[in-house]
Parts: C-alpha cells; structure tokens; sequence
C-alpha cells in the first residue's frame, strides 16, 4: 500500500513545483518589462523636414563632399508630452560595407524645434547639445560621398524625442547613444535625401 501511496505524493509535489514555477516566471517577466511605456496614438505624430530638399529626393550638393560639405537645414513638429531631449543620426544604408554614419548629435534641448544650416563642427554646441563621432573618425557632419560612384546613396536623417538626456559625452559613437536611448524613445520620424557621384 505504501508503494501505491507514494507516486500519488510525488505526482502532488511535482504539481506544486510546477505552479510555483509558473508563478515565478510570470512574477519575472512582468518585473523585466521595458520601462517605457506604449506610444498613445496622439504621441506619434513627429516629423523632421528640411527646406533643402523633400524627402525621398536628392540633397543638393553643397551639403556634399563635392560641395561645402555643410550640413542641411533641419526643422521638426512638436513632440510627443514628457519629451527632454531631441537626438539625430544620419547614416547611408547603402554604403558597400555596410551602415555608414554621417552625423551624432544629441541632448538637443527639447525646446529646440530646427537645426540651422552649417552646424559647427565642435563637440558642444552654443544653442545646445552634443555631437558624436561619426565613421569618418570625427565629430560633427560628414556629407554624402558615395563610393564607388554610381549608384545613388540613400541618406537617412532619423530624429528621436528622447525622455530623458542621455548620460553620455560628447564624441560618443551612433550604437552608445542608441544604447543609453533604450526604453526612452517617445517618438520618432525620419527624412530620406539621395545623392549620386
């Protein structure tokens, strides 16, 4: 008889395991839930423009390597509430060795609402914010310089409201301040220029 009785315990005590497991991991994964909250429909609308150019044409070329190698100028919508600081990467997908990046600039204050054309090229800004390097190997804009020419290059200037400024210095690299934006991204909107050699 005690033979019989004991798989019946083992069964009970394996189903409590169990449930205490099941417990444990729902408890686990709603604590490691990303910190940031769902966008609301309303918080999405953010949009980055230039008067250089529309978007999906081409940039002309004084902001190339072929022109003054200056950089455009940027203006964007209101964001979304809670909003604290603005950052902006331009990168060209079609580089021949992958993403190339043309420009870092972050902690733009969130009253800021335009970039001017021709930003310095320093590591702190006057009207606020911070540069980072670039795969040139330097801080501040690098215009388009496709090569090998050819083909047209996409250029993708992509702006993020941020809720927070980001504890990074200036020179910091695209992929640290794509780190330290994880889970505090609100919004974000991109403008596409073209540019062939």
């Amino acid at each position: 008889m005690e033979g019989n009785m004991a798989p019946e315990r083992y069964r009970k005590g394996y189903a409590a395991i169990f449930l205490i497991l099941v417990t444990l991991v729902s408890v686990l994964t709603i604590g490691c839930k990303p910190r940031q909250e769902p966008i609301k429909d309303g918080d999405m609308a953010l949009s980055v423009s230039s008067r250089a150019f529309q978007d999906g044409q081409g940039i002309p070329e004084k902001y190339t390597c072929q022109g003054r190698d200056i950089s455009p100028p940027l203006a964007w919508s209101k964001p979304p509430t809670g909003t604290q600081s603005f950052a902006l990467i331009m990168d060209d997908p079609d580089a021949p060795g992958g993403v190339f990046t043309h420009w870092v600039i972050f902690n733009i204050p969130p009253d800021r609402r335009e970039l001017s054309e021709a930003v310095p090229i320093q590591a702190q800004l006057a009207s606020g914010g911070l540069q980072g390097n670039t795969d040139f190997g330097k801080i501040g804009y690098g215009g388009p310089c496709p090569w090998p020419p050819g083909n047209p290059h996409r250029y993708q200037f992509t702006l993020y409201a941020v809720d927070q400024t980001l504890d990074l210095n200036a020179g910091a690299t695209k992929q640290e301040v794509l780190d330290a934006m994880q889970g505090h991204i609100l919004a974000q909107a991109q403008l596409t220029g073209t540019y062939q050699r």
